[in-house]
């Protein structure tokens, strides 16, 4: 079987790597290792096709190690241990390359600990996924986590050229105007082993024909948007979203909102984060921007996708548009902390209910003042476990309707203080 024309394209050194200078430039950190003939236990965390598997082949060459090469998605601790045996049979460090190593669990990631920790093998994982939430932090902690980027455009068309030029030594005929190599460079977003296989499907094709940006356009058919609804992707967007909803900018919180719902996100999951970021950002400096969010959230339940997603979309503006206040969300975290802290205290007699004769007579509800018997409604009262001093969590902005509610609370402590006077 012909080997994909990704897999024979595969650089040999790291002077042939295209992208990622960070560590491919000569000067680099990594560069300098591999010079200097060493390598060290990693993960390369970085999305599909960018070189994750290239650079460790490179490293084991070299530092002069034999490479074993397994999948987590198949592999598990017999395999591990096959290769760790035939290492020490050797008396010989190996590199193990471990693809998809965040598929491992915890208890396959530990089989790993001790043979790392020995030098027995070099580990060298690669994953797509953020290594802080899909490794054990025994094994990050012995393995430099070095992130990968998606290949500019520009580079995945350099390698596209590559690719070209080793097809035509099967057919000189065979071949991709520049603009039909711009465009798929720009398809593969970042994912070079993607560009690869549409090119060699082009070739498939017809390997005899100069393709046109149009005549590859209507051969390929259009590339996914890279997203997974429970991977870095779904949150990094949906954090892009709040960010833009919180800094006041709607133009990037409607970008940001339509690459979600392009790429396929719930809407409904949206519609409860914007309800979220009603309460968290906006707060009471716009009460109504709960109500437009949680409508929102009832037209999409009614009318569906795509009509109930403009919803969406009018909730986000109006968030992102509305004056910001966090001091609700503030208030809330302080006063559930001090609430952890004095969970014994207990309620004053006179705030307690006293449906009951037994009740009263212990003294439930007694001397209790109710704030509508008085013309203004305000009362002074102990409102506070006893032994408590009373605190305040609430610090209203200037912004919004919370400067009224920073006027109302200035008032309701002015006419206490009046009343505490006057012995009311």
């Amino acid at each position: 079987m012909t080997a994909p024309l990704a897999h024979r394209l595969r650089p040999k050194a790291l002077s042939e790597v295209v992208g990622q200078e960070h560590l491919t430039d000569p000067k680099s950190w990594f560069a300098r290792m591999l010079a200097e003939g060493r390598a060290i236990s990693c993960i390369f965390w970085g999305p599909p096709g960018v070189g994750k598997t290239t650079l460790a082949r490179i490293m084991a060459e070299a530092a002069g190690l034999p490479m074993a090469a397994l999948s987590a998605v198949a592999a598990g601790k017999k395999e591990v241990q096959e290769i760790v045996a035939r290492a020490k049979r050797e008396g010989r460090t190996w590199l193990l390359f471990l693809d998809e190593i965040h598929r491992f669990n915890r208890a396959q990631q530990d089989v790993l600990l001790p043979y790392v920790e020995d030098g027995t093998i070099v580990l060298v994982g690669a994953t797509t996924e953020n290594p802080s939430f899909a490794l054990a932090s025994a094994l990050l902690s012995r393995c430099r986590v070095i992130v990968l980027k998606p290949l500019a455009p520009a580079a995945v068309a350099e390698i596209l050229r590559r690719g070209v030029r080793a097809l035509q030594q099967e057919s000189p005929a065979f071949g991709l105007e520049e603009e039909a190599i711009l465009w798929l460079a720009e398809q593969a977003a970042g994912d070079a082993r993607y560009a690869l296989n549409g090119l060699e499907a082009l070739f498939a094709a017809d390997a005899k024909r100069i393709w046109t940006k149009e005549e590859a356009a209507r051969q390929w058919a259009r590339r996914a948007a890279r997203y997974d609804r429970a991977g870095d992707q779904h949150y990094d967007l949906i954090s892009a979203l709040h960010k833009s909803v919180r800094d006041s900018d709607p133009d990037a919180a409607l970008y940001w909102l339509a690459r979600m719902l392009e790429a396929g996100e719930d809407p409904l999951y949206i519609a409860r984060r914007l309800i979220r970021m009603a309460t968290e950002d906006v707060g009471l400096a716009d009460p109504e921007a709960l109500s437009v969010c949680l409508a929102a959230h009832r037209m999409y339940e009614i009318l569906g996708s795509p009509e109930g997603e403009q919803g969406l979309f009018a909730a986000a503006v109006y968030l992102s548009l509305a004056p910001k206040s966090n001091a609700v969300y503030r208030a809330e975290t302080a006063a559930r902390e001090l609430a952890r802290k004095t969970h014994e205290a207990e309620v004053p007699l006179h705030l307690r209910n006293a449906p009951t004769g037994l009740m009263r007579a212990l003294g439930y509800g007694r001397g209790y003042k109710y704030a509508h018997d008085e013309p203004d409604a305000v009362v002074v009262q102990r409102h506070f476990p006893e032994g408590m001093d009373p605190v305040r969590f609430y610090f209203p902005t200037e912004r919004g309707f919370e400067k009224t509610l920073a006027a109302r609370i200035a008032w309701l402590a002015k006419r206490r203080k009046e009343k505490e006077k006057k012995g009311a």
